[in-house]
C-alpha cells in the first residue's frame, strides 16, 4: 500500500469484504426519529399559519385601490362595481412625507367612474344645472348640489374645490401633464387654473403627481409584464415543450451515443456562444452611427422600458465582453481537461446504461417539480395572505395645527369625538393597513415562519429525489448480472424505504441546510438596508459574512447530497452517513479531485446548449425577426419578457432532467470507490463494476494524477 493510502487511514477504515453485501439494505430501522417529529410539528404549525393568513388575509388589497373609508373601488359585486378609479380631491397633498411613511396621501380620495376630462371650481359648478350635475359625480356620497350652499360643502369637504383634467393611471385619477412645444409643464393646455379662491400654477401639481405615483410605478410595471403573460403564454407553454424534448432526446441519445453526444455537446456550445458573440458585434455595428446609441447606462439611468437598453451601443459591448470570456474560459478548461474529460465520459457513459436499464428515472423530476411547485405555490399564497392581513387604521388629518393630529381615529364616532370639538376642518380619514391585536404585533415573526419553512420543505423535496434516485442507482450497481437480477420497480422501491425509514433524516440534513440561506437572506437584506451607510468596516465585515455563508452553503449542499447516497445504500443515520461519506471521500481525495467536477462542467454544458438553442429561438421570435411573429399577430409592451422566462424555464427543465445524470454519475462513483475497498477483482472477490469502465477509472489511482 502506497504512503498516501496509510496516511488516509486515519479518515476510517476501509470497507472489508463481505459476501453478503448486495447492494442497499433492505432490513433497516427509522433513522433520525427526533427530528421527524419535529418536522411533522413544523408542518402542522405551517397549516395552521396558513389557516389563520386565509382566514385573515385580504388579497384584494393588493389588487384594488381603497378610498377614504377603506373601501374597494371597481370590485365586482360591491355597490362600487362600476366606478374603479380612484379619485383624489387634492392631488398636491400627495406631495407631503407623510405619503412615503405611511403610503397614503392626506387628502379624501373616491371612488369614481371615470377621471375627469375638463377644468372646472365648485363655484362655477353652482351656476349651471348640467356643471352641477357633472360635478356632483365627484362629491362624496350623499352630497346634494341642489340643496346645500357652497359654504357648507366646502366647509364640510363633501366635494373637491376644482377639477382638472386627469387621466387613469393604474386605476388612479392623476393630472394629465405634459409638456408644450416651449417645454413648459400645462395640464389641459393651461399653465395656471383657478381653484376657486387662488391662482394655481400647473407645476405645483407635478409633485404631487410624482410622489403618489413612486409607489405605484412597479405595479404599472407589473401590469404590463402580466399582460404580455396573457398575450404570448401559449407560445411561452410551446418553447417548454420544445425545451422538454431537446432535453428528453439529449438524454435518449447520451443513452447510446455518450461519448459522440458529448463531444457535439461541446462543440455545439461553443458554436452557439460563437454566435451570440457575432450577434451582439452586428448590433453593435448596427448602432455605431445611430442619435442617441452612444449614452451610456449610467446616464439613462432606470427605466420601466428594459428594451430601451437594447438601443444603446454599451448595452451590447457588455454582453459582447461576457461572451467572450465566458467563450474563453470553455476552450481553456476544455484544454486542460482534455485527459480528465476522457475519464468522466467513461463515467457518463455507464451512467447512461443505469438510466437505460432504469428508465423511470427520466420521469422522477416531474414528481420534484410537483412537489417544489406546490411549495412555492404555498409559500406565495400565504405570503400575500400574511401581507394584506391587516385592518384598516383611520388617522386624524387637518391643515391647521391640532393636539389630535395623526391620532387614530374611529370614522363612525369622530363627529362626537374630543378631535373633531378641539380641530375645526379635522377629518378622520383611511391612513393604511395595520392593527394593534396580537395576531397583527406578531405578524413579522409568521412571514419569517413563513420563509424559514419554504426553505426547509424546499430542501426536504431535494432530498427526497435525491435518496431516491440513489438507491435506485445503487441497486442498479451492485448487481452482478445486468439487468437480469435488477429490482423490480428500483425507484418505487427506493422512495418508499426513504420516506417509511428516513423522512427524519432527509428533515435533518434539510433543517441545516434552511437554516444557513435563512442567514444568507437576512445578510442580503442586511446589506440592502446598509447601502446607504458609510461605515466602510460594517460593509467590509457583511462582505466577509456573506461570503462566509455562501461557501458554507455549497459545502453543506455537496456534504448532504453524498450523505444521502450513503443512507440510501446502509441505511443509517444522517450524521453517521455524511461521516462515512465524507470519509470515503478523503480516502480517494486524488479521484475526487481529478473526477469532482469534471462530469459536472460536462453536464453544465449540455444545460447551456439546451438554453442557448431555446434562448435564440425564443429572441428571434419574440423580438419580430421571425416571419412567425408576424403572423401569429400579438404585441408586446416588454419582449424581453417571454424570452427571460423561457431561458429560466429552459434551464430548470434541463435542470432536472440533467440532474438524473448528475446523482446517478455520484451514486456509481461512491459505489466505485467502495468496490475498489471491498474487492480485489479475483475470482472470489470480483468487482461489480464493468470491465472497460475499471481500466479506465484504475489508470487514475492513488499515487498517479491526471494530467
Amino acid at each position: 500500500m502506497e504512503p498516501q493510502e496509510k496516511d488516509s487511514t486515519k479518515f476510517g477504515e476501509p470497507r472489508k469484504f463481505d459476501p453478503t453485501f448486495k447492494g442497499p439494505v433492505y432490513n433497516r430501522g427509522c433513522t433520525d426519529v427526533i427530528c421527524c417529529i419535529l418536522f411533522i410539528l413544523a408542518l402542522l404549525g405551517y397549516f395552521v399559519v396558513g389557516i389563520l393568513a386565509w382566514s385573515q388575509g385580504d388579497p384584494r388589497k393588493v389588487i384594488y385601490p381603497t378610498d377614504s373609508s377603506g373601501q374597494f373601488c371597481g370590485q365586482v359585486g360591491t355597490k362600487l362595481e362600476k366606478k374603479p378609479f380612484l379619485f383624489y380631491f387634492n392631488i398636491m397633498k400627495c406631495a407631503s412625507p407623510l405619503v412615503l411613511l405611511e403610503f397614503q396621501c392626506p387628502t379624501t380620495q373616491i371612488c369614481v367612474e371615470k377621471c375627469p376630462d375638463r377644468f372646472m371650481t365648485l363655484k362655477k359648478a353652482y351656476k349651471n344645472e348640467l356643471d352641477k350635475k357633472y360635478y356632483s359625480s365627484y362629491c362624496k356620497e350623499g352630497a346634494d348640489l341642489s340643496s346645500w350652499n357652497l359654504l357648507n360643502i366646502l366647509k364640510g369637504r363633501l366635494c373637491p374645490a376644482m377639477l382638472i383634467p386627469s387621466r387613469p393611471f393604474s386605476h388612479r385619477c392623476f393630472p394629465a401633464l405634459k409638456k408644450n412645444d416651449d417645454g413648459v409643464i400645462v395640464v389641459g393646455n393651461r399653465t395656471t387654473f383657478q381653484d376657486g379662491s387662488e391662482t394655481t400654477n400647473s407645476t405645483d401639481l407635478l409633485e404631487g403627481a410624482k410622489s403618489s405615483m413612486k409607489v405605484r410605478e412597479l405595479r404599472m410595471v407589473a401590469m404590463k409584464i402580466f399582460e404580455d403573460y396573457t398575450q404570448s403564454w401559449h407560445w411561452i407553454l410551446l418553447g417548454l415543450v420544445m425545451a422538454m424534448i431537446f432535453s428528453l432526446i439529449f438524454i435518449v441519445l447520451m443513452r447510446f451515443l455518450a461519448g459522440i453526444m458529448i463531444w457535439i455537446m461541446i462543440f455545439l456550445v461553443i458554436a452557439v456562444i460563437g454566435y451570440g458573440i457575432f450577434h451582439c458585434y452586428l448590433e453593435y455595428s448596427r448602432l455605431k452611427f445611430e442619435p442617441g446609441a452612444n449614452i451610456t447606462i449610467r446616464d439613462l439611468g432606470l427605466q420601466t422600458d428594459f428594451s430601451v437598453y437594447l438601443e444603446i451601443r454599451q448595452t451590447w459591448l457588455a454582453f459582447l465582453i461576457i461572451l467572450c470570456i465566458l467563450e474563453l474560459v470553455i476552450v481553456l478548461l476544455l484544454i486542460f481537461l482534455r485527459k480528465r474529460i476522457l475519464i468522466a465520459i467513461a463515467l457518463i457513459k455507464e451512467a447512461s446504461r443505469a438510466i437505460g436499464y432504469v428508465m423511470s428515472s427520466l420521469f422522477y423530476p416531474l414528481l420534484t417539480f410537483a412537489l417544489v411547485a406546490l411549495v412555492i405555490a404555498y409559500w406565495a399564497v400565504t405570503a400575500v395572505f400574511l401581507s394584506t392581513s391587516n385592518e384598516a387604521i383611520y388617522k386624524v388629518f387637518n391643515e391647521t395645527e391640532c393636539p389630535y393630529s395623526r391620532d387614530t381615529c374611529d370614522p363612525k364616532t369622530f363627529n362626537t369625538s374630543n378631535a373633531s370639538s378641539a380641530c375645526a376642518d379635522a377629518q378622520c380619514l383611511f391612513a393604511f393597513y395595520g392593527g394593534e391585536t396580537y395576531y397583527h404585533k406578531y405578524l413579522i415573526f409568521l412571514q419569517f415562519y413563513n420563509l424559514f419553512l419554504f426553505f426547509w420543505c424546499a430542501n426536504f423535496v431535494t432530498a427526497l429525489g435525491q435518496v431516491t434516485l440513489a438507491g435506485a442507482f445503487a441497486s442498479y450497481y451492485w448487481t452482478y448480472k445486468k439487468p437480469e437480477d435488477l429490482p423490480a420497480y428500483p425507484i418505487f422501491s427506493s422512495l418508499g424505504r426513504a420516506l417509511r425509514y428516513h423522512t427524519g433524516s432527509l428533515a435533518f440534513g434539510s433543517l441545516i441546510l434552511a437554516i444557513v440561506q435563512v442567514i444568507r437572506v437576512l445578510l442580503e437584506y442586511l446589506d440592502h438596508k446598509l447601502q446607504g451607510a458609510q461605515n466602510k468596516f460594517a460593509k467590509f465585515l457583511l462582505s466577509c459574512l456573506k461570503c462566509c455563508f455562501w461557501c458554507l452553503e455549497k459545502f453543506i449542499k455537496f456534504l448532504n447530497r453524498n450523505a444521502y447516497i450513503m443512507m440510501a445504500i446502509y441505511g443509517k443515520s444522517f450524521c453517521t452517513s455524511a461521516r462515512d461519506a465524507f470519509f470515503l471521500l478523503m480516502r480517494n481525495i486524488i479521484r475526487v479531485a481529478v473526477l469532482d467536477k469534471v462530469t459536472d462542467f460536462l453536464l453544465f454544458l449540455g444545460k447551456l446548449l439546451i438554453v442557448g438553442l431555446v434562448g435564440i429561438i425564443s429572441f428571434l421570435f419574440f423580438s419580430g425577426r421571425a416571419r412567425a411573429t408576424m403572423d401569429s399577430g400579438f404585441t408586446l409592451n416588454y419582449y424581453w419578457v417571454p424570452i427571460l422566462t423561457l431561458i429560466v424555464g429552459s434551464y430548470l427543465i434541463a435542470h432536472g432532467f440533467f440532474s438524473v445524470y448528475a446523482m446517478c454519475v455520484d451514486t456509481l462513483f461512491l459505489c466505485f470507490l467502495e468496490d475498489l475497498e471491498r474487492n480485489d477483482g479475483s475470482m472470489e472477490r470480483p468487482y461489480f463494476m464493468p470491465e472497460n469502465m475499471l481500466k479506465i477509472l484504475k489508470k487514475n489511482n492513488q499515487g498517479k494524477t491526471v494530467e
